[in-house]
């Protein structure tokens, strides 16, 4: 039930109480001047009683008024009990049905997590002349890899952010035809032919350290070193392959975990 529905619901029974109340109060509250109002005064004539503490006289008409008073009031609480008592499933949900509630909605933040958004490109000129041949020509566009692979690399360049180390997207996206170039290039390059890679299904991507706005590509920088094995660490715990642990490393390659395993 939600909280705009609960507050009407107390409010319907907060009105009806009232409403038995004003009921109770005009038709069976009787005060003194009201017993010896005419309408009374045609029934039958009870001679009065005197009160055996004060030695007052006491109508018996106007005690049995303050009985029906007190039996009306009585009978609003029990019946505005009665209705509480009736809703209380509804009000007051089971203690285990608001864990329920709880745990459903983290596991909804689990299924469906924060959707990242990719960082702005970089300017080009970053790109020309590193030691990555062709890098300059490499495909950059954030959008045609995979949404699932793509967000699960957004959250581990976020941990490497809060841990001190800046990657860049060098490539993600591989055409069939740049493939093929690249393999021609020999086996320091690639192994992979076309479509033997998952750059060519969105599925991978080639990634760098930036230090004072510059790639650090080369795994002879003890500190791009310590990057690429804090982008590994993060990698398993995406749950990514890394391409650092392959026999041809490539420590800026990250994909889909799966079957292929070429770069």
């Amino acid at each position: 039930m939600s909280v705009f529905m609960l507050w009407g619901l107390w409010g319907v029974v907060f009105c009806l109480l009232l409403v038995l109340t004003w009921v109770g109060w005009r038709f069976f509250a009787i005060t003194p001047d009201r017993a010896l109002e005419p309408a009374h005064i045609g029934a039958l004539v009870v001679a009065p009683k005197r009160s055996p503490s004060t030695g007052r006289s006491v109508d018996p008409r106007f005690s049995w008024r303050l009985g029906a008073q007190a039996l009306a009031v009585f009978g609003t609480g029990c019946l505005v009990v009665g209705v509480v008592f009736l809703f209380s499933g509804q009000i007051a949900p089971d203690p285990l049905s608001v864990l329920a509630w709880h745990r459903e909605d983290h596991i909804q933040a689990a299924l469906n997590p924060e959707r990242l958004v990719p960082p702005p490109p970089l300017p080009p000129s970053i790109f020309v002349g590193s030691e990555r041949p062709a890098l300059e020509t490499a495909d950059r566009d954030w959008n045609k890899l995979d949404p699932q692979f793509m967000q699960a690399l957004l959250r581990m360049l976020s941990r490497l952010e809060s841990r001190g180390y800046s990657f860049a997207l060098l490539e993600g996206y591989r055409s069939p035809e740049r493939q093929e170039r690249l393999a021609d290039l020999g086996s320091s390059v690639t192994n992979a032919r076309a479509f033997q890679s998952k750059h060519q299904y969105g599925l991978a991507a080639d990634i760098a350290p930036v230090r004072d706005g510059r790639l650090v590509i080369s795994e002879r920088d003890p500190w791009a070193m310590e990057a690429y094995t804090a982008l590994g660490v993060e990698a398993e715990r995406a749950g990514l392959t890394w391409g650092g642990l392959w026999s041809l490393k490539d420590y800026g390659h990250v994909e889909m975990a799966g079957a292929r395993n070429s770069k």
